[in-house]
């Protein structure tokens, strides 16, 4: 029986000697979504406009939600606040959840010994940051258009970004492959996403948790990540070098143990399916 490597050398070798077929692989991904729909491509745009508008109404007039010290509760911050957290959740959310499905959903592809499962988590993660990076776009003209400047520090988004997509594509590829065998879950990951949601600094900032629970909540992976990408965005603030060191170093490790999960439980998948 074949072994297949884990080593990170092996993980990076077999993405870029498959990298046009992953990009073939990631536009189908993209443009099926859409496809026989009316407005087609143009969902991709519409959907993040309008679910920053019911979500920015609901927490801003419904709750009367505030961010404190932005402008007196300023709609435009707050929109914005708002949007930078969902951007950097959404990606996350929909890759993980859709992972424990990404190999059962392509039996045609494992019964074939010579096509790489290995890049079919990141086609997902591909696919899923095009959707982010069409986010952000909108919104940097809303943020030109609310204030008349974006900050400097957005261009360290990429080096507050990449620590989160490792992270993602980590956890991709652990559970695209206990989804094969542990169908339960993809039935509780959607669960497990929602709870993310609610304790993630998403609509408040990890200082409105009460201070017995805010040493839990700062476990949440996505709190540091969601915080720095809003810095650089929004607030004009430099990324934590704390942050680079431990939750990169940390996101890289996952990365390679996802990787590795992946490729030793790979050999039963034909099996199972």
């Amino acid at each position: 029986m074949k072994k297949f490597e884990v080593s990170p050398l092996s993980l990076f070798g077999s993405l870029y000697n498959n990298r046009q077929l992953l990009l073939d692989l990631s536009w189908r991904e993209i443009t099926s979504r859409y496809k026989g729909s009316v407005f087609g491509m143009l969902w991709s745009m519409l959907t993040p406009i309008l679910m920053l508008g019911i979500y920015t109404f609901i927490f801003s007039e419904v709750f009367q939600s505030r961010w404190p010290n932005i402008n007196e509760g300023s709609r435009s911050s707050f929109a914005l606040i708002l949007f930078s957290g969902l951007i950097a959740f959404n990606f996350f959310s929909e890759c993980v959840g859709r992972s424990p499905h990404i190999i059962c959903s392509n039996p045609n592809f494992v019964k074939k010994v010579i096509f790489p499962l290995e890049i079919l988590p990141c086609v997902t993660i591909i696919s899923t940051l095009f959707h982010a990076t069409i986010g952000l776009g909108i919104l940097f003209i809303f943020e030109l258009f609310a204030f008349g400047k974006i900050p400097a520090t957005a261009l360290l988004l990429p080096i507050a970004f990449a620590p989160l997509i490792f992270l993602t594509m980590g956890l991709t590829w652990l559970l695209a492959a206990l989804g094969v065998y542990l169908r339960d879950i993809g039935q509780t990951i959607g669960i497990v996403l929602t709870g993310l949601l609610f304790i993630s600094p998403i609509f408040f900032p990890m200082s409105s948790f009460p201070e017995k629970w805010r040493g839990l909540a700062s476990l949440n992976p996505l709190a540091m990540p969601i915080e720095q990408i809003r810095n650089v965005l929004i607030f004009s603030k430099e990324i934590d070098t704390h942050y680079l060191m431990y939750y990169a170093t940390t996101s890289l490790i996952i990365a390679w143990l996802g990787y590795a999960v992946f490729q030793a439980s790979r050999k039963g998948f034909a099996d199972v399916l």
